[in-house]
């Protein structure tokens, strides 16, 4: 029960990888995703500010 056979050399650093490479494409998509989002806030934020401008002038 206490013996490390040779599979846990290859088990143990694949499923580690296999982690790293869902967290990555997860996390770039999280990134892409709240990039996006502030853009979009921006270009509202704008669009709100020159309606304000025309009505005031």
């Amino acid at each position: 029960m206490g013996e490390i056979t040779a599979a846990h050399l290859i088990f143990i650093p694949a499923t580690m990888l296999v982690g790293l490479i869902i967290g990555w494409i997860l996390g770039s998509r999280a990134a892409r995703d709240a990039y996006a989002a502030e853009l979009r806030r921006r270009e509202e934020r704008a669009n709100r500010d020159k309606g304000r401008l025309k009505a005031e002038g």
